[in-house]
């Protein structure tokens, strides 16, 4: 009876710990499932939108061919259609704006992490992530009636005299000064950027571990050392995360572009002249495209613009992936 008494409880236990495994199995099932589901519902919706803009596009593609990547007109009365001019600006605003936007929100990360006082971290760091917030068409309405102003008046007069006489740079910063033109838009575009590039790099510096840091002090680095050698190789992957987030906003903004390039299509070597970019022209013309193949002109500028994002976040993956080869990572 003692030895049927002590093996109840022992069934019991057993038992227990089987319920228990089962609803942890059960569990671990719903929540791979779930997960797995939606990984594949990202790849679905991807999908479906590259279907639905190359069936879009189809129309002007097969009537312009390989043309309409290489070609700058744009008119609506003729219905003749190419995409160089939108894509010439998208590129050009977007690396400039990247240029601008990635020192400064690397140092600003640095200065956060590594030499500003504590009492000042906390405040100037909701003041750069608050900039993130402020709607893009706020920083049109600013840009157009502010910024491009204070450019006109100021700055690109000091810059096309400055310049007039130095081969290359006088057809780059060429008159007259807009305000509004392709530099300007991509200034607003560098601000635009900032805090998401300022924030992750903070972010990821954040994570380094302090050992690694106090080593390198230790030995008798400097902050500059410390940073170079321990920071930024710690986080590089961070870092073009960061990097890569705002090449993709600065390529698909509309509100505050439209508001500031000046919606001309045709390419110019100033980058004080006016331009246009995919997503402002899309935005334009939209509700004012009357015709099937006026309509399907834009839907492909939609599709070159998803392609486009595409390529470069693929080979921002490609050189990650030589950065961790090279490393032996």
């Amino acid at each position: 009876m003692t030895a049927v008494s002590e093996a109840m409880p022992s069934s019991a236990a057993m038992r227990a710990r089987e319920a228990t495994v089962r609803r942890f199995a059960l569990t671990d099932t719903i929540f791979r499932t779930a997960t797995r589901f939606s990984a594949i519902l990202v790849l679905l919706i991807l999908g479906g939108v590259a279907i639905s803009l190359f069936a879009g596009s189809w129309e002007a593609l097969s009537k312009f061919g390989f043309s309409f990547l290489t070609t700058e007109s744009w008119n609506p009365v003729t219905e003749n259609f190419g995409a160089l001019a939108p894509i010439y600006g998208t590129i050009v605003t977007a690396a400039i704006a990247i240029l601008i936007a990635v020192p400064i929100g690397i140092g600003i990360a640095i200065f956060l992490t590594e030499l500003c006082p504590r009492p000042l971290r906390r405040p100037i760091g909701i003041a750069v992530e608050l900039l993130a917030g402020i709607p893009s068409i706020i920083y049109g309405i600013w840009g157009l009636f502010v910024f491009a102003p204070f450019l006109q008046t100021t700055v690109q007069p000091f810059i096309i005299k400055l310049f007039h006489d130095v081969p290359g740079l006088s057809s780059l910063f060429a008159g007259p000064p807009y305000g509004i033109g392709l530099l300007t838009s991509a200034m607003i575009l560098a601000i635009m950027v900032l805090p998401f590039i300022t924030s992750i790099t903070k972010d990821v510096f954040d994570t380094v571990p302090a050992v690694l840091k106090e080593s390198a002090y230790g030995i008798g680095c400097t902050t500059w050392e410390v940073t170079r050698r321990v920071v930024i190789p710690y986080t590089r992957v961070g870092i073009m995360g960061g990097v890569m987030l705002g090449l993709g906003r600065a390529l698909g903004e509309t509100m505050a572009v439209t508001f500031v390039i000046g919606n001309a299509h045709r390419i110019s070597g100033s980058l004080f002249a006016p331009g246009t970019t995919i997503s402002a022209t899309i935005a334009n013309e939209f509700t004012e495209a009357d015709g099937d193949l006026y309509t399907s002109s834009l839907v492909a500028l939609g599709l070159i613009l998803f392609v486009i994002t595409f390529l470069i976040l693929a080979l921002a993956r490609y050189m990650l992936l030589r950065m961790d080869s090279r490393t032996g990572a």
